[in-house]
């Protein structure tokens, strides 16, 4: 049975989409059923009438749509501040309620200190004020005790409001409700500016697109364009679709996909990608991925998924407020009665201090669990969407805690902290006097070219490029009977002579030549360089040394991991030699030479048991054995690499390197902030707890304290969405 996806609304902390899920899973019909709070949709399998599940749903006090029933309008940016507070009140009935409660409180208040009105009426008033905001909850808190079978928050408050009409505390109990309907407001208000971040992803996806039609152009929408039709992009417009540039000249601002600050040149024969922004010129391209499966698409899907999934201290505090909410019930009906029963001690207040009920009804309104429940989600929200946002993908509040804790980062090498791409260091014939590149020098390198020009290898078009920027080009022409051997090299007729490239030690076998060929061999392995030796019939002519060089960010990279106490670790396939020049220079605390795939994942083991958490950095296709084995795997390059978004659990859409720190520093940034919230939640309940249960706080005092503190924590939650201004890389 296929899934449906519903969006809800109400949902404040997520508490709520737990009583949801569980409220909707008791329904018949459904066979599974999940609510994330932080994408506020509900995804469920199963055949159950939308109007049953709705009529579940309000009674739960959320509202539901079909995301199915009509194409979602586009979303507009929330206001901040106190606008966008006043904007978000103005939405909700239960918000409309507490205003009104709390206006006519006010009036009722202001009134009696200016008149002596009779004791009856400002009762009346206050109870009205009060059971205006009050009505909602109660029913919420009653439909989830009577549905799921448990007490929540909601009916903490109610149980509050009616002790406080029963022992006669009709003003604190009106103040009481329309503070915490207006705390519940602000806590989602605050959640929502938070998903404000992902619904920007959304804002980036075009809706249309100029499609050209030979020489006619149409506007479609973006979902009715196939692989290989052809776009026109204006200057400024948002580019639609993944594509492969055809024609023009321009350069594209791809920060809202790889968080590259500086725009990128294109043209003919580039790529680019679907939310992109295109600068001054006009570009036509040809479409090269669906609507649903370009790179759009993918990091919106995937940082959605990101978002849903519960971090391990968010599902402890989740498992926690299970059971905390019925402990307070219990423990507040205790404190209520067993000091009057056993101890003689006051049941109502009395002229001296407050009775036990008063002090359990307080213990109540401070227990509740909100800031607690919210602290986390909201942190992993604003973390995520803040590295999105940078060109770093981060897969699940999981991954963010355990991105904030490695010890160790483990590198790959080519590709990673190499560009990945060989380049012609130096080329000599051996019959060279000079010393300095000759003609003899530039015919070595020419007779290399015309052999590899035919061949894909790396190397060989490493060759090539280096002879075309040479200007050798009228030099050589191609060689016939070009035969490739993996391993040894190549071979091929040059004018009549036969001409061989290989490696030393196929050379040594094959082509007999002076030690000092061997001796120039083996100085320039020394070095990290692959050689290249060239022969002509039975002649070794002369050597082209090729390296694979360093990214220009990998030594700042390093040693800023280092400097936050990181140890580093480079695994590489190539052998000792190369790997040394290598890591040489960058000061890598560990290097690992000549593995294959099996014996990376051996040491990657390793270093796991000897440090507990070890992230491992590869291109997320050759090296995903090791990236699966990590604690993290974090992939570079993932905007062009489908392969890489899914296997990783990190991606660097950028294939920039220098995200690796800003990402790390965010992630225990981030983690730094749940463990602060936590703490404060406690401690501040703890506190006013304690002063409750002496009688020294109020009721009305006690639900600010706990209104302030889901502010607090809230507020604290969504400082990860400046981080990129604190923490540039």
């Amino acid at each position: 049975m296929s899934e449906k996806i519903y969006t809800i609304q109400g949902m404040d902390c997520a508490g709520c989409a737990r009583e949801l899920e569980e409220g909707v899973g008791r329904l018949d019909g459904v066979q599974h059923v999940q609510v994330d709070f932080t994408t506020n949709r509900m995804r469920l399998n199963g055949d159950v009438p939308f109007e049953v599940l709705k009529t579940r749903v309000e009674a739960l006090g959320k509202s539901i749509a079909d995301e199915s029933a009509a194409s979602p309008a586009p979303s507009v940016p929330m206001r901040g501040g106190i606008a966008g507070f006043w904007d978000y009140l103005q939405k909700r009935t239960e918000t409309r309620l507490a205003l009104a409660g709390g206006g006519l409180a006010l009036i009722t208040l202001a009134l009696s200190l200016i008149f002596t009105l009779p004791e009856n009426i400002t009762a009346v008033a206050y109870i009205v004020a009060m059971l205006l905001p009050l009505y909602p909850i109660a029913r919420s808190g009653l439909n989830t005790l009577r549905i799921n079978r448990r007490a929540n928050i909601n009916l903490l408050m109610t149980v509050a409001a009616l002790g406080a009409i029963w022992i006669g505390e009709y003003l604190e109990g009106a103040t009481v409700i329309f503070l915490f309907a207006l705390g519940e407001a602000l806590e989602g208000y605050t959640a929502d500016r938070a998903r404000d971040s992902i619904r920007g992803l959304m804002r980036l996806k075009p809706r249309e697109a100029i499609r050209v039609l030979g020489d006619m152009q149409e506007t479609v929408p973006v979902e009715a364009l196939r692989m290989g039709d052809v776009i026109l992009v204006r200057p400024g417009d948002n580019i639609p679709m993944d594509g492969d540039v055809l024609s023009g000249s321009s350069s594209v601002n791809q920060a809202p996909i790889t968080g590259e600050s500086v725009p990128v040149d294109k043209s003919a024969g580039d790529g680019v990608f679907a939310g992109t922004i295109n600068g001054a010129g006009a570009l036509t391209i040809r479409v090269t991925h669906l609507a649903e499966d370009n790179t759009l698409s993918r990091i919106i899907h995937l940082v959605e998924q990101a978002q849903s999934e519960r971090a391990p201290t968010q599902r402890l505090i989740n498992r926690f407020a299970e059971v905390y909410t019925p402990a307070v019930m219990v423990l507040a009906a205790l404190i209520a009665v067993v000091p009057p029963l056993l101890f003689g001690q006051p049941f109502y207040d009395t002229a001296e201090a407050h009775g036990w009920l008063y002090r359990a009804l307080s213990m109540l309104v401070i227990a509740c669990p909100c800031a607690l429940v919210i602290s986390t989600p909201v942190t992993i929200i604003s973390a995520i969407s803040a590295a999105a946002r940078r060109g770093v993908l981060i897969k699940g509040g999981a991954h963010l805690e355990a991105l904030g804790n490695v010890k160790v980062i483990a590198f790959d090498k080519t590709g990673t902290l190499t560009a990945g791409t060989p380049v012609v260091t130096g080329w000599r014939a051996f019959a060279c006097a000079t010393g300095e590149p000759c003609a003899d020098c530039d015919d070595v390198l020419a007779l290399a070219a015309s052999v590899e020009q035919g061949i894909s290898h790396p190397l060989a078009q490493a060759v090539v490029r280096q002879a075309q920027a040479s200007g050798l080009a009228a030099h050589y022409a191609p060689a016939a009977e070009v035969v490739a051997e993996a391993g040894r090299g190549a071979t091929g007729n040059v004018g009549g002579h036969a001409v061989a490239l290989g490696s030393h030690r196929h050379f040594d076998q094959a082509y007999p030549h002076e030690a000092a060929v061997c001796t120039r061999a083996w100085e320039a392995e020394r070095d990290g360089q692959t050689v290249m030796l060239v022969a002509q019939d039975t002649a070794v002519r002369g050597m082209i040394t090729l390296a694979d060089s360093l990214r220009p960010e990998s030594s700042d990279v390093i040693a800023s991991l280092k400097g936050m106490g990181l140890r580093t670790v480079m695994m590489t396939g190539d052998n000792q030699t190369v790997a040394s020049a290598v890591s040489r220079p960058l000061k890598l605390d560990m290097t690992y030479s000549d593995l294959l795939p099996q014996h990376k994942l051996r040491h990657l083991r390793d270093l796991m048991r000897d440090y507990g958490s070890v992230a491992m950095v590869g291109d997320g296709i050759n090296d995903t054995p090791a990236l699966a084995a990590a604690t993290v795997g974090i992939a570079m390059g993932g905007a062009g690499s489908p392969q890489a978004l899914e296997t990783a659990d990190v991606a660097l859409m950028a294939d920039d390197l220098r995200q690796l720190p800003y990402a790390i520093r965010l992630a225990r940034f981030a983690r730094r902030l749940i463990l602060e919230n936590v703490a404060l939640s406690f401690g501040i309940k703890a506190l006013f707890l304690g002063l409750a249960f002496f009688g020294f706080t109020s009721l009305w005092v006690a639900i600010l304290a706990d209104v302030g503190m889901s502010l607090l924590v809230t507020l604290n939650g969504m400082r990860p969405l400046r981080f990129e201004k604190q923490a540039a890389p």
